[in-house]
């Protein structure tokens, strides 16, 4: 029994070795995004977090047109992603 507990252990910190490259290969992996007029475009990793965003100068005269194009184009990538 003890034998086993001990080969269990030694999976579970090789599974949680393997997660953590993963996540690190994850980070590498870049995510492009754009708005159907391209006025905005935003870039994540594969992990989800947020890398840039550039936005076409025509929409910083409307703040709600701006917050629309941020959620869907936010939401395609992360979905991407």
């Amino acid at each position: 029994m003890f034998g086993d507990m001990m080969g269990m252990m030694g999976k579970l910190k090789e599974t949680q070795r393997k997660v953590e490259e993963t996540k690190k290969r994850l980070d590498t992996v870049l995510i492009d995004e754009k708005s159907s007029d391209n006025k905005l475009k935003i870039t994540l990793t594969a992990n989800r977090k947020i890398k840039s965003i550039e936005i076409d100068d025509a929409l910083l005269n409307n703040k709600e047109q701006l917050e629309d194009y941020l959620i869907l184009t936010l939401n395609k990538a992360i979905e991407k992603a």
